[in-house]
């Protein structure tokens, strides 16, 4: 008897699939890699030539904390520690949406597809949002314990201008931390490919949810070298009150902050459209390895690219970077 498909789900290409690693690598192998990767690290670069961080700072960010907190942020002092907690949560919020923020809710893409009930597909997507924020949080509190003890000896604490030809030493902070940050997004991408090896191989089989984990700690990475006006207020307070536990629990409030509006998005979508991206995938299981993939290389080349080289280019040390006019 011969069988039949339904229309549209007729599994694309596909090279030899091999067993799973890890949940961020998934044993199933899409076809024509190359072009995926190709068109991920065009996309990339293409957004760091679009994107304003002047619109996403001022224009989204300052105005969110300035009606979350009825007064104009920047002009007005941070007065005591619950004030302080406060303006954390409140940053934290008004940064949710940078391109790397929002990118990295993609390595959470294999737990959108779950079957079952609303509430059990519901519960699955806590878990990794749970292991995200352990990685994140544990990033978070120790940075802010340090920032509390030497912070103002640190380069984000220095106000110095930044000046042509030359890069202040906040801004090698920042190249540094999110050069690292974009590089290992880019590989994590090339492994859920099944183009390089899965970092997470060995780890995966005591502890499952070290990808979650990792992934979070990335998102609390970005404090390390985030240039945000309103998180270097928030520095500067942390820094200048030599108290550690208001250091790791600002900076953990602000990161917290920072994810509060994915995490709820992410929930969402996944009560409400879960059963129908779960039958989307199960009929192309390779599917959601493409969108893992293209969403960390996507995040990786934009934050490799945008810290690293149009940083220079900015700073005149390179001679030009392609920027949209409103740039």
């Amino acid at each position: 008897m011969t069988q039949t498909r339904a229309p549209g789900l007729v599994p694309a290409p596909a090279t030899s699939d091999r067993p799973p690693t890890s949940t961020l690598v998934n044993g199933y192998i899409p076809g024509r890699r190359g072009l995926i990767v190709g068109l991920s690290v065009l996309a990339g670069f293409l957004l760091t030539v679009v994107w304003s961080a002047e619109f996403v700072d001022q224009t989204i960010g300052d105005n969110m904390a300035n009606a979350l907190l009825g007064h104009d942020a920047k002009e007005t002092p941070i007065a005591g520690v619950a004030a302080g907690i406060a303006f954390a949560f409140v940053s934290g919020l008004a940064g949710t949406f940078t391109a790397c923020n929002i990118a990295a809710f993609g390595a959470v893409a294999p737990m959108l597809g779950g079957g079952g009930s609303r509430w059990h597909r519901l519960g699955r997507a806590l878990r990794p949002l749970g292991w995200l924020s352990v990685g994140m949080i544990a990033v978070s509190a120790v940075y802010g314990a340090v920032v509390g003890l030497v912070g103002t000896r640190m380069p984000q604490f220095s106000t110095a201008p930044n000046v042509a030809g030359e890069l202040s030493p906040r801004s090698i902070q920042s190249m540094v931390v999110f050069g690292v940050i974009g590089l290992v997004m880019t590989y994590l991408g090339l492994a859920a490919l099944g183009l390089v090896p899965d970092p997470f191989a060995r780890i995966s089989h005591r502890f499952p949810n070290a990808p979650m984990v990792v992934m979070g700690a990335l998102i609390g990475g970005f404090l390390i070298g985030r240039p945000f006006p309103l998180f270097r207020q928030m520095f500067r307070d942390a820094a200048e009150s030599g108290n550690p536990l208001y250091g790791a629990a600002a900076f953990t409030l602000q990161s917290i902050g920072n994810i509060v509006i994915m995490a709820v998005l992410f929930l969402l979508l996944t009560y409400t459209v879960g059963g129908r991206l779960h039958r989307w995938i199960a009929a192309n299981p390779r599917r959601i390895t493409v969108v893992t993939a293209v969403a960390l290389l996507v995040a990786g080349v934009f934050t490799f690219l945008y810290w690293d080289v149009r940083l220079l280019a900015r700073r005149e040390i390179l001679p030009w970077y392609p920027t949209a006019p409103w740039v």
